[in-house]
């Protein structure tokens, strides 16, 4: 007696009941989760065309049985590729150590060996036309950190602005490196150390920057600048590591509130997620390794040698705990400017065009008496 075939589906058993096969032996197939695949006739076939090719050459394809195959196959494996997983994109995503190229003026991309990722770490970095001019002169570096999302659609913009500013004489000509941050790295390492973002940034990228590029190697040219996720990784990174960074700049800084508890731009939802996901759902660990600690903790050589900005839209949903942070600076008497830019909502270039050429002073003021 002539043994059945089994058609059995993961996930779409819908589809695959209602055929009826003769003589094809069994077949599994697609599942909804993980890389789609088939198992036909005991062979793992891990495509449409896979399939195709396979079994045209058993000469079979002119089967009815095996072309109505053909067709559950071709939209099980569409099926599942059109509906993976918003999650498992997402995470792919988020953890990014080497990101697309981004095209503009001046502007590299380039990789390093990273111990700390246990992999490639990419960043962008901006030279001067001056870099090019005189061969033997080092230049200061900033240090560009993006906020989450992962700063590559406003890479152009910004260096744009740097460079017309460079080119203008509004500030010192320098190198500007776009720090892979993550999509939402928070510039921190993550408590459960499956994410060592600070320990690449400080520990890696700075002295990957110095031995390859003509920098001037020393805290006094050094600059962290930061937006939103950024302001609050250029503020911790800054109050943290005062022998490295000399000027920290903090811009529409987030999250910069005693705990995370409610996320101005993305509500309570969003925080409990970061919180989960980057502080272990740990309220202490969180503030052990916020700037409003490392301030306090740091103060007195923050007040000694650092130079120190904050700057926010009045129209801002951060402009909240951005004004507590800075009344909490004021507490511990660490000197610093707090600048409230009118109209200004969460938006970096607009913070940059608002802030006008006091943004170029606040460079000067950082990279003076250099050589």
């Amino acid at each position: 007696m002539e043994a059945k075939p089994e058609c059995r589906s993961i996930g779409k058993p819908g589809l695959a009941s209602a055929l009826r096969l003769k003589q094809l032996g069994r077949l599994v197939s697609v599942s909804d989760s993980g890389q789609p695949h088939i198992v036909f006739r005991g062979c793992v076939v891990s495509s449409w065309f896979q399939f195709q090719k396979q079994h045209a050459r058993k000469q079979t394809m002119n089967s009815p049985a095996v072309a109505l195959t053909l067709l559950l196959v071709n939209h099980l494996c569409a099926s599942s590729m059109a509906q993976e997983p918003k999650q498992q994109v997402q995470a792919q995503a988020r953890f990014a150590w080497v990101t697309p190229e981004v095209k503009a003026s001046r502007v590299s991309f380039h990789t390093f060996d990273s111990d700390a990722a246990k992999s490639k770490v990419s960043y962008h970095i901006y030279t001067p036309s001056a870099y090019d001019r005189e061969g033997q002169r080092r230049f200061p570096v900033v240090y560009w950190l993006h906020g989450s999302g992962g700063g590559l659609a406003g890479l152009a913009k910004v260096v744009g602005h740097f460079d017309a500013a460079i080119e203008a004489g509004k500030t010192p000509p320098c190198f500007v490196v776009f720090v892979n941050g993550l999509v939402e790295g928070m510039y921190v390492d993550w408590k459960d150390g499956s994410v060592l973002m600070e320990t690449v940034i400080i520990k890696e990228l700075v002295p990957h920057i110095d031995e390859t590029y003509r920098t001037i190697a020393t805290r006094d040219a050094r600059l962290l600048d930061g937006y939103s996720m950024g302001g609050y990784g250029a503020a911790r990174l800054g109050f943290k590591y005062t022998d490295l960074f000399r000027s920290v700049s903090i811009m529409g800084g987030g999250p910069l509130q005693a705990e995370l508890v409610q996320a101005p731009r993305a509500g309570r939802q969003r925080a409990a997620e970061v919180l989960k996901q980057v502080y272990g759902g740990d309220q202490e660990y969180f503030k052990s390794v916020s700037p409003r600690r490392l301030a306090e903790q740091n103060a007195a050589a923050i007040i000694k040698s650092s130079l120190v900005r904050q700057v926010c839209g009045d129209q801002d949903e951060t402009f909240g705990p951005n004004r507590n942070f800075h009344e909490h600076l004021e507490r511990f008497m660490i000197p610093h400017t707090w600048t409230v830019l009118p109209g200004v909502d969460h938006n970096p270039m607009k913070t940059l065009e608002a802030l006008g050429d006091s943004n170029w002073a606040f460079y000067r003021e950082a990279f003076r008496g250099l050589k």
